[in-house]
């Protein structure tokens, strides 16, 4: 197997979309980060899937990949898998980055001019558009990770897991141990996508054991942030100053949910003995962190064969518009365990 952007942005100490950013020659980048970028790519020959302007359009087949977020290392890890999906299937894979601002629709009818893919995977973003721009999109469409909410009439496909349940499945699960005050810290207030999504599967999990739901342990990203470390960690700062009490924290990523450990510790309080912290994503990181965090983990591999796939059958006509969903695993790490003041 050769090597990916992952690899790339790993040997030079940035995040994949510097990488992208460098090889697409993005104004936002520093000429000393650019320089090592291509260095290295010069050093391991490493030739990229979305390199397609060197290729004649007409002949190309390629895909691009529009990436909402890829400050959130999952996105990286689909991307990997995207990217050897398209490779044995003989495609070039184009790796679009759309900044949290930029309208992801805006985004795609200008790739889908600029590039002349034979169709669009979409990862991260809310897609919340109206049907007569969607109608723009002349190219078959898989929706990533991403609800397609009834776009499968106009060609739009969705992969994804159950948002919702598996929300309700983790809350049900700290619930379980014995904790009451449940924080959690999830997207802005206006997303009508994941972040919604595991919000409502939080509230009915809560609802569904006599708890009452408290808006004052919920805490919203601002709209400009995405799902990072820092933001994470900023969000339990804030949380933590309203001097509320809870037992534990669900985090709707692990990048938030090791953002919000690093906050509890410098705040004097053990993770998990004082407060659990519970993730979503499954990341490799937080296996490694300690405490290694309880999380639902995505089965990364088979969104991105089957994101792959049924964007690749819907090219070639053998498939109608699917929404396909996958259940997550509930990973019980390190960072959980039963409430304060309760035994098993």
């Amino acid at each position: 197997m050769g090597i990916t952007i992952k690899d790339i942005a790993k040997k030079c100490g940035v995040g994949v979309s510097t990488v992208s950013r460098a090889m697409n020659n993005h104004p936002d980048i520093n000429q000393e980060t650019k320089d090592k970028v291509l260095r290295v790519m010069e050093e391991y020959n490493y030739v990229p899937n979305n390199s397609a302007r060197n290729l004649k359009r007409s002949e190309a087949k390629a895909i691009v990949v529009l990436v909402k977020g890829l400050g959130n290392t999952f996105f990286g890890e689909l991307v990997d898998g995207l990217e050897r999906e398209c490779e044995r299937k003989g495609y070039s894979c184009i790796l679009q980055h759309v900044d949290e601002q930029e309208d992801e629709l805006d985004a795609a009818l200008y790739a889908a001019k600029e590039k002349k893919p034979m169709g669009l995977i979409f990862l991260g973003g809310n897609f919340r558009h109206p049907r007569e721009k969607v109608a723009q999109l002349e190219l078959p469409c898989v929706l990533s990770t991403i609800r397609s909410q009834g776009m499968e009439e106009q060609g739009i496909g969705s992969v994804s897991v159950d948002d919702m349940e598996e929300s309700r499945k983790m809350t049900e699960y700290l619930i379980s141990l014995g904790h009451r005050d449940i924080a959690f810290l999830t997207a802005p207030k206006t997303d009508e996508s994941i972040g919604k999504l595991r919000l409502l599967g939080y509230r009915r999990a809560l609802e569904s054991h006599g708890i009452p739901f408290r808006e004052n342990l919920v805490g919203y990203m601002d709209v400009e942030e995405r799902y990072s470390f820092s933001t994470g960690y900023r969000m339990a700062k804030k949380l933590l100053e309203k001097k509320e009490s809870f037992t534990a924290l669900y985090a709707t990523s692990d990048t938030l949910a090791i953002g919000a450990c690093r906050a509890l510790k410098e705040a004097g309080i053990s993770v998990p003995k004082d407060c659990s912290v519970a993730g979503f994503d499954g990341m490799e990181v937080g296996e490694y962190y300690i405490p290694a965090i309880t999380t639902i983990r995505q089965p990364v591999e088979k969104i991105a064969g089957a994101s792959a796939d049924l964007l690749f059958d819907m090219i070639e006509k053998k498939e109608k518009t699917r929404r396909l969903l996958y259940q997550g695993e509930l990973l019980v790490r390190e960072s959980t365990c039963q409430a304060p003041g309760r035994t098993e």
